[in-house]
């Protein structure tokens, strides 16, 4: 019989609905159980393509035995990271302070008043290396609970009070400057990895944040370090293992220093980042290499992460059915010489695996290789290649699919919106742009309330119940500014400053300018969520300062602006010391190091070719962090678009910081070099 989680809208809860274990959602009413019956509570997180959660829950959720002792003695809570981060970051801090490290699944038990007392994440069925196994843990807190519960009390109060004290470094109000920004590339100095590219070891997970900082900061500086750190970093990811070498993509880390052996969850936050970073690599440099793979990750992203009502899903599981029945990691991927034999019969096989680094003895698991481009280019007949792929392609299309949670969460959603909307508008690709302003439809028409505020997630085109939290406001904000520059629709701007004045009323701390990860009037936890350093995403607290300091370019809004510069204060805190985690906040400081930019493209109604082109430059330049606005003359749709004039009857660009311009032009090669800094 289903448990109370049949009726969830999150595909992770819905894995779960099936289980003997009596599940409840994350509610008042669980708690409120929890104190009636006298008994903890045992809270599980995890995420619909998280391998390891899928393993607890075979080896321990769906064992009868196991589920009726938790049915007796425990309120069992399962928790959708991707739906509740603030739930998640709150217990991941606490396990991180008692345990020094965290991951999913996340197992912590609690008191009915949602106080935690013990952490771990993965607890095996039967003892290993040391570990002890899920019922051993189980009973060891249920005789705590019965026989201590006054030392239980004693310790959840201690932690909810450590938890409470903790505090964020924010520096001051003032934005960081020359000097900082050169510390925290000379800290990355020390941290890249000159072999392999990225910084530091094993996992290595792509730096996108980072990236982007780094092509920022050459574009300003002209530092040499900085663009070949990017330009490496990307040309070793997209030959690794890590980049699906066929249908394109990238897979969530990789497990060796080397990007060979990747964990094979492909997430839509990735693809929406990385798709971004190659394409300004190749705004930056002309890459070939960087074009192909953000074309090819765009491609990705529409063909198997769109949804039918226009928004993108989270992810694809790491897992699928390996043709034996087994659910195997990474099987839908890997290929052995013998496969490759079977799909393109010898002498081709003999040339894929030389081309693709196949190997007899393996790079994977069973003899099986992760396809990587070992060879530099030029060396196989393109043709062939080509053959090649398309037939490999074809068989692995035949092979059984990982599965995908189609949950369309609003911040990976804006995310993925800025990523298309500059890449089809690089690349001359108008279906990647539509493919953005579909999902910015669905943002707008499902997520979107009449109140401006924002829901979290949807799916199959219903919305969920979880509100937004700080980066689904910015970085939705982000997608619409990104939109607004590349389309010229000025609509975009409008809901990007409904977005940001939310953030400003409900996120900010009007005396310090810090921001909370959860609004003010958001359900209260036992600690308000905040974090100034990016993961796997920006952090909520540095897109939503890059946000605010786009709108404020775009209208001159000196409150946004101050907002911006006062979030920044963290980034001054914190960047010399660990830039690796907040590189988004320092690609910000970048943008408003020069200036940023504001271009304003004025031309003819209707067709003008001549302002296209000066668009289309317009985008193309590297000035960090530069907003374009693109109308015809008189237009009110763009604050920076008032009161211009056509030079001499011709289309014109107008290039400003601070909304003071230098001369206009109508010469894009001219504007060019005043975008290139």
């Amino acid at each position: 019989m289903a448990n109370r989680l049949a009726h969830e809208t999150s595909p992770y809860l819905l894995q779960h609905a099936d289980n003997p274990v009596h599940w409840w959602p994350w509610s008042a009413e669980a708690f409120e159980e929890a104190r009636r019956r006298g008994v903890p509570v045992l809270l599980s997180v995890g995420y619909s393509s998280c391998h390891w959660c899928h393993v607890m829950a075979h080896e321990s959720f769906e064992d009868q035995a196991t589920a009726d002792y938790l049915n007796e003695h425990f309120i069992s809570v399962k928790v959708d990271r991707e739906e509740r981060p603030d739930v998640d970051a709150v217990y991941m801090e606490a396990v991180q302070a008692a345990t020094g490290q965290g991951g999913w699944p996340m197992t912590v038990f609690l008191t009915p008043d949602a106080e935690p007392f013990y952490f771990g994440t993965y607890f095996p069925p039967a003892p290993r290396h040391g570990m002890p196994s899920f019922r051993q843990v189980l009973e060891g807190v249920r005789h705590a609970w019965t026989d201590r519960r006054e030392e239980v009390a004693e310790v959840a109060g201690k932690i909810v009070r450590d938890l409470a004290g903790r505090e964020i470094a924010y520096g001051d109000d003032v934005a960081p400057g020359e000097q900082e920004l050169s510390q925290a590339l000379l800290g990355l100095t020390r941290e890249y990895d000159p072999q392999r590219g990225g910084f530091g070891g094993a996992p290595k997970f792509p730096p996108s944040m980072v990236i982007e900082f780094l092509l920022r900061h050459h574009a300003r500086t002209g530092a040499e370090g900085a663009l070949q750190m990017a330009r490496d970093t990307c040309e070793r990811m997209a030959r690794g293992g890590i980049y699906d070498q066929l249908g394109g993509g990238f897979a969530r880390y990789s497990v060796d220093r080397d990007w060979t052996v990747p964990h094979f969850e492909k997430m839509l936050y990735d693809n929406a980042l990385l798709c971004r970073v190659y394409a300004h690599l190749w705004r930056a440099t002309g890459s070939e290499l960087a074009r192909r793979v953000a074309l090819e990750t765009a491609d990705f992203m529409v063909r198997e992460l769109r949804t039918a009502e226009g928004g993108f899903a989270s992810a694809l599981d790491a897992d699928s059915d390996d043709g034996t029945g087994r659910h195997v990691e990474g099987a839908y991927y890997v290929w052995t010489p013998e496969q490759l034999t079977e799909v393109l019969g010898a002498e081709d096989a003999q040339t894929a695996a030389q081309y693709f680094g196949v190997t007899e003895a393996g790079t994977f698991e069973e003899g099986a290789s992760v396809l990587q481009l070992p060879q530099q280019d030029g060396v196989f007949d393109a043709e062939k290649i080509a053959s090649v792929k398309e037939r490999l392609a074809a068989a692995r299309a035949a092979r059984t699919a990982p599965g995908r949670d189609d949950k369309v969460v609003a911040a990976w959603n804006g995310l993925a919106i800025a990523a298309l909307a500059e890449t089809g508008a690089y690349f001359d690709r108008p279906d990647l742009v539509d493919a953005a302003v579909s999902a910015a439809d669905l943002l707008v028409r499902l997520h979107l309330d009449d109140r401006a505020r924002l829901a979290r997630t949807s799916k199959d085109g219903h919305v969920g119940a979880n509100a937004g939290v700080l980066e689904d406001y910015a970085d939705v904000a982000e997608g619409f500014l990104a939109l607004a520059s590349v389309t010229g629709e000025g609509v975009w701007l409008e809901f990007a400053g409904f977005l940001l004045d939310q953030v400003l009323v409900r996120f900010v701390d009007p005396e310090s300018g810090a921001l909370y990860d959860t609004a003010a009037d958001a359900e209260r936890l036992i600690r308000r969520p905040q974090d100034p350093t990016d993961n796997a995403v920006p952090s909520g607290w540095s897109a939503a300062a890059g946000a605010l300091l786009s709108y404020a370019a775009h209208t001159g809004s000196e409150p946004h602006r101050t907002a911006a510069e006062r979030a920044l204060g963290v980034v001054k805190a914190l960047g010399p010391r660990v830039p690796r985690f907040i590189g988004w906040g320092l690609a910000v400081a970048e943008a408003l190091l020069d200036g940023p930019r504001e271009v304003a493209v004025v031309g003819r109604a209707g067709s003008d070719p001549a302002a296209d082109e000066l668009h289309r430059t317009a985008l193309l330049g590297t000035a960090p962090g530069a907003v374009v606005a693109r109308g015809a003359l008189d237009s009110e749709e763009f604050p920076l678009l008032a009161d211009r004039v056509l030079v001499e009857g011709a289309a014109t660009a107008y290039v400003c910081r601070g909304f003071v311009c230098e001369l206009p032009t109508t010469d894009a090669d001219a504007l060019r070099d005043r975008l290139t800094p």
